[in-house]
């Protein structure tokens, strides 16, 4: 098999990436195709509010593999997990496609109850696979790493691009009676064909995530792997940091030095873990909650390119740091920085709707559609290098990136869930504007 398409570094990029999409393409779509099954489902839109509240509540997951992890060290079988989870989030898309538009009476009210227990497996397995992902790619060199997040960022293109070829919000302005109302056209196909689109992804990830721990039980009993072990067996290419072959996790456990755990907790670690909970606060939980505030005052297709281009951003951010790797933490504190101008000036956005500044003018729909892009990538890049960095700090390292991704993520939810739809701070701007005449 040696020298073959099988061996060669591209395919296991391929396939880390494939596999890393997986992770939050479940979530990603459901929020993608509210617009259409809101028009169907009793909560209308509140439906958005119970999603959060249900994305909240799939921490448990994360918060059962830490427990684990810290309760028996070494027992948890990483790649069991990955499979299990794998499974029941290809199962549950399938029921989700097939019952999404059931309801079920309860006191006396139409609920959708099917619905948002489907959404609350697929919340509980991508809100797992941060903490088991994650930790998984250390048998891999720290270039993957960085493949894992393009395709993390995969994960949130794909349904995107999907759900504009569906048509969603389109919208057409009509006047009535002197008044322009808003039109909606029916969408390109019903949101049962998108759920299967989603059970077909997710079935990609996983077996792509079958086929790389194939590839990992082929190499590590063929004979080239075999005489490179043995030729250089003392040195630093037998470390699983620096060797270019995946590894066994039997291999990770005898190899990893015992006094990292200790050493992990420098003020220079703990600082990037902050530094990738807020990044990952403000791009999974605050930014994402008021997109619409910021981008749809202009006009629908300013809110379409913002959603499109930052979501294209992602992965172009990631594939940059194939390249380079800023590793100087003060570069990356004012990476942080920059990234937090766009962010404070998309919040001023939101907070000024439906009335932000040069409304109206193709300078006000491109300079928040650049700072959409800017923001996305910023913070990509910042979170795939800490990723890699973190890498090199060993297992353990890994598996608190991804609690600290987690937990950054679900306090920027909770943060703005009360802001958004408790208190409404923020303002939507009507659908064929006329809201600042």
């Amino acid at each position: 098999m040696s020298g073959g398409w099988w061996d060669s570094a591209g395919v296991t990029h391929g396939l880390i990436a494939l596999f890393a999409m997986g992770s939050w393409i479940s979530v990603n779509s459901l929020w993608v195709e509210l617009p259409v099954v809101v028009n169907v489902l009793p909560e209308e839109w509140n439906l958005p509010a119970y999603l959060s509240v249900l994305i909240a509540f799939g921490n448990v997951g994360p918060i059962a593999v830490t427990i684990t992890h810290h309760c028996a060290p070494g027992r948890l079988n990483e790649r069991v997990v990955i499979h299990c989870i794998q499974v029941l989030a290809i199962i549950t898309a399938a029921f989700l496609a097939i019952f999404w538009s059931h309801k079920v009476i309860v006191a006396g009210q139409e609920r959708s109850i099917p619905f948002l227990l489907f959404t609350f497996v697929l919340s509980f397995v991508c809100c797992t696979s941060t903490v088991t992902f994650l930790p998984f790619m250390f048998r891999y060199p720290p270039q993957y790493i960085r493949t894992f997040f393009i395709g993390q960022g995969f994960s949130a293109l794909f349904p995107c691009i999907v759900a504009l070829g569906q048509g969603v919000s389109k919208v057409e302005c009509r006047f009535v009676n002197g008044t322009a109302q808003p039109e909606y056209f029916k969408e390109n196909f019903p949101a049962q064909n998108f759920f299967w689109f989603l059970c077909v992804m997710l079935t990609v990830s996983a077996l792509s995530f079958l086929a790389l721990t194939k590839r990992q039980t082929a190499e590590m009993h063929s004979p080239s792997e075999q005489d490179d072990s043995a030729a250089v067996k003392s040195g630093d290419e037998t470390h699983p940091l620096h060797n270019g072959t995946p590894v066994s996790e039997q291999q990770v456990e005898l190899e990893e030095p015992q006094p990292q755990s200790q050493t992990f907790w420098t003020p220079h670690n703990i600082y990037f873990l902050v530094l990738l909970a807020l990044s990952n606060a403000l791009t999974n939980g605050v930014l994402p909650s008021v997109q619409s505030f910021t981008s749809l005052p202009y006009s629908n297709m300013t809110y379409h390119l913002s959603v499109v281009l930052g979501n294209i951003a992602n992965p172009l951010a990631c594939f940059l740091a194939m390249f380079f790797v800023m590793r100087s933490a003060s570069g990356l504190s004012c990476l942080s920085v920059a990234g937090g101008v766009f962010a404070a000036y998309l919040m001023a956005l939101a907070a000024l709707s439906p009335c932000p500044p040069l409304l109206g003018t193709s300078s006000g729909m491109a300079l928040v559609v650049l700072s959409w892009i800017m923001f996305t990538g910023v913070f990509s890049y910042l979170k795939v290098v800490i990723g890699t960095l973190l890498h090199e700090a060993g297992h353990s390292a890994l598996l608190w990136c991804g609690i600290s991704i987690q937990a950054g993520s679900l306090i920027g939810a909770l943060t703005m869930f009360p802001l958004v739809n408790v208190y409404s701070v923020f303002h939507r701007s009507h659908e064929c504007g006329g809201d600042c005449s």
